[in-house]
């Protein structure tokens, strides 16, 4: 069959005007249904603030972070820095987590006045940019074991470390590793604009938009070695807090802290055994001590303290036992107060007990209790004033000649009592023993 030319046509030809109206109603109608791909691709940054000291909380937050940046594709993680420093355990896990984020990560030590010292140099190094607020400071960062003194082969092994694990990312980062290996090993510090002039960090910005808007197409090399665009102006920043697990977690690594919810637990736990069947002071006290030692395994021991603290317990028990005059008493409180000093030996002293809340915790949980142990054997040498023993000791009248047995009179009660020798009736009479309802006495002699 042939083709129809000259059939009606499906279409029909609109004037260019019509044309350009209904273009115009349909552009419109999908800028309604389909909202513009610029509004979609507006960029997102997440904020971590991250103001404390760094240990396993802070590695925990800051890894939960870089995920959540990874899952909702952000341009950019932006770690709001200020810290004294911390654990080097936890250093390594964040400065690994930094190496590691699919997402680029900046670290902004701020807000001015703030500082990114001894662990904290290391992060703000491994990041893929640094940066500093004015008026803040970096660097300190000579490795200190637990707080102690080290032998010098020692210090030694543990400086080459620290600068090995400094220089294994510095370099990949382009940046001066003579002046990062000057913080491990000399201790230096740096000016927001010192650590500029060294290329230790590669801005210094007075705010997050300031320094986002600084950095907007700035190319930056990854540490895979891969480059990417940072497209950060004009970006939504979603500031992440901590959840109340990290915040109740983050405060129990205070170590005074845990060393003051130790010794509450402890003496609530005293007053149960002081009190038994009150149960509340010892389900408090068990509480207690328990979270205090969760909070403690998340902090670096000192053992040896621990066997200090031991010993005062010891000590404190022979007290009770032995008449000493309150010399045990006195060596137990100086047992609790160093042991308590030197519980927690962290690295910076932000991370170890005050000698305030060593002092004060010691001496008042050694007070209280050579306190209530004075009070509970002093009612156990007091004599019974409840039952039938009450009655020992006391003086009663015979009602009826003894002879030998007969009846006494006593507080106001009739009792059955044998004497070993006779007495008249009306005459005074000690008791000295019972057995049953029987008393057993004597003439009193100061009665004769």
């Amino acid at each position: 069959m042939g083709t129809a030319r000259n059939s009606p046509s499906m279409w029909v030809r609109l004037p260019r005007p019509a044309c350009a109206l209904l273009g115009l109603v349909a552009w419109l109608g999908l800028g309604v249904l389909f909202p513009a791909k610029a509004a979609e691709s507006r960029p997102v940054v997440v904020e971590l603030p991250l103001h404390d000291t760094i240990q396993p909380i802070s590695a925990a937050y800051l890894k939960r972070g870089l995920r959540h940046a990874a899952e909702i594709h952000a341009q950019a993680v932006l770690v709001e820095l200020g810290t004294p420093g911390g654990l080097l355990t936890s250093t390594r896990a964040m400065v690994t987590a930094i190496e590691k984020s699919e997402v680029p990560v900046i670290v902004y030590v701020a807000p001015s006045g703030s500082r990114a010292a001894s662990a904290g140099f290391f992060i703000l190094e491994s990041a893929d940019v640094a940066a500093m607020a004015p008026g803040t400071n970096t660097g300190a960062s000579h490795p200190i074991l637990e707080g102690e003194k080290m032998d010098p082969i020692l210090k030694t092994k543990i400086e080459n470390d620290a600068m090995a694990f400094l220089r294994s990312y510095v370099s990949r980062r382009g940046r001066n590793v003579q002046a990062a290996q000057d913080a491990v090993l000399n201790s230096k510090s740096y000016t927001d604009r010192e650590a500029l002039n060294l290329k230790l960090i590669d801005a210094i910005s007075p705010d997050i938009p300031t320094l986002l808007d600084h950095l907007n197409g700035t190319t930056v090399t990854r540490f895979s070695g891969a480059k990417q665009v940072l497209h950060t102006q004009d970006a939504d920043v979603e500031v992440m807090p901590p959840s109340t697990r990290e915040r109740i977690l983050g405060a129990l690594t205070d170590p005074n802290l845990a060393v003051i919810l130790l010794i509450l637990g402890g003496l609530l736990i005293y007053m149960e055994f002081n009190a038994p069947g009150t149960i509340v002071p010892g389900a408090l006290g068990t509480l207690l001590v328990l979270i205090s030692l969760f909070a403690l395994n998340l902090l670096p021991l000192e053992y040896t303290a621990v066997g200090f603290l031991i010993g005062a317990v010891v000590l404190f028990v022979l007290d009770i036992k032995f008449t000493t005059h309150g010399i045990l008493g006195l060596a137990a409180i100086g047992c609790l107060v160093f042991g308590l000093l030197t519980l927690v030996n962290g690295p910076i002293p932000e991370m170890r007990v005050q000698l305030g809340t060593a002092l004060g915790a010691g001496i008042g949980f050694g007070l209280i209790t050579i306190f209530l142990t004075t009070i509970a054997l002093r009612a156990r040498r007091n004599k019974v004033q409840t039952g039938g023993e009450a009655l020992l000791g006391t003086i009663a009248i015979a009602q009826t000649a003894l002879n030998p047995n007969g009846q006494v009179l006593v507080r106001g009660e009739l009792w059955q009592a044998h004497s070993r020798e006779a007495v008249a009736a009306g005459e005074s009479v000690l008791i000295r023993d019972r057995k049953g309802l029987l008393l057993e006495v004597e003439r009193d002699a100061r009665g004769s």
